[in-house]
């Protein structure tokens, strides 16, 4: 089997190469002259040097190719056009290269995102696939707009994936979350009991090739996501206990959530930069719930939960310290 993988140098798309290598694929990644390799050293893949937004440049990538997961997508843009050039048009560039060099496919999964689908409306009802979306990010109406993009896209046998909040080795993300914990400081946004789907990355590859392998998902979109919800405090405290130390929890308060927003994209405006934390992130991180249903995942393609929220957080700090991106556990 050959499967392309774009996004294969990032956190999620280079843990879905190791799998994919140890199932036996032969596997190539489409990588920039620019592109961080070392996640890839040393592994048995053929690197093709290509660019999502340039169409010319995805033959050599796609040809032939039995599966094609499409991972790869802007997260920060400066503008409206950033982020379609980014997630739609390069999508719409991976499915005409499906079409024209790799006739035989058997898969083409876009890993698309929560914020597609927007929000739960309440903690007693998370988000479903057949929910109309309400993106609330231009990130999310980008999302979905590429969602369309595969649906739209003929005869090409298509499944969608949605993952929630990510965490696990070689995530920089919830690093910065770790090592503030580590430093003994725990802030959190707002005053309400906020929730989230939240899910190790050894879950989310193996609901990709379960979604990408299965005949039930052809022309279905789903959410690979946990089974269970989290609150801040929780994972926290988690964490906490985990890594041997203590913190003191301070909660910031909405309003200034979205005035250092505005401040942080006022700054990056200016030096012509997309902002990390802008009105639209303040946005998506007070919002109150972030959670899923994994229900038609479970029904069409056997998926289920396998990596808990204690053993995954207890692998990400250990990988961490292995690493040196946090300190070592003192020793009593």
């Amino acid at each position: 089997m050959i499967s392309a993988v774009t996004g294969g140098t990032g956190f999620i798309g280079s843990h879905l190469v190791d799998r994919l290598l140890e199932q036996g694929h032969e596997v190539r990644v489409l990588v920039r002259r620019t592109s961080n390799l070392r996640w890839l050293e040393g592994k048995n893949v053929q690197l093709v040097e290509g660019d999502i937004r340039d169409a010319s440049t995805l033959e050599d990538f796609i040809r032939d190719a039995d599966y094609v997961y499409h991972i790869a997508g802007v997260v920060k843009a400066r503008d409206r056009a950033g982020y379609f050039d980014g997630n739609v048009k390069s999508t719409e560039n991976m499915l005409e290269a499906a079409k024209r060099f790799a006739p035989n496919i058997r898969r083409f999964l876009y890993v698309s995102s929560q914020t597609a689908a927007g929000p739960s409306p309440s903690l007693e009802r998370p988000i479903r696939e057949d929910d109309p979306p309400h993106p609330i990010t231009t990130y999310g109406e980008s999302k979905i707009a590429a969602e369309n993009a595969v649906r739209a896209a003929g005869d090409i046998p298509w499944t969608i994936v949605r993952p929630p909040a990510m965490y696990g080795p070689r995530d920089t993300e919830i690093y910065i979350y770790f090592q503030t914990i580590s430093r003994g400081l725990n802030s959190m946004i707002g005053f309400d009991d906020k929730r989230l789907s939240l899910l190790h990355c050894d879950d989310l590859v193996r609901g990709m090739i379960l979604a990408a392998e299965s005949d039930n998902s052809i022309g279905e979109t789903y959410f690979i996501s946990s089974e269970e919800f989290y609150s801040w405090p929780q994972v926290g405290q988690l964490t906490a206990e985990i890594m041997g130390t203590r913190y003191l929890t301070v909660r910031l308060p909405h309003g200034l959530v979205y005035m250092v927003a505005g401040f942080s994209q006022f700054a990056a405006g200016l030096q012509r930069k997309p902002a990390t934390l802008n009105i639209e992130k303040a946005r998506d991180i007070t919002q109150r719930y972030w959670t899923c249903d994994v229900s038609k995942a479970k029904r069409d393609l056997g998926y289920s939960q396998g990596v808990g929220l204690e053993e995954g957080i207890r692998n990400t700090v250990d990988w961490y310290r292995e690493h040196g991106w946090l300190k070592p556990a003192r020793r009593r």
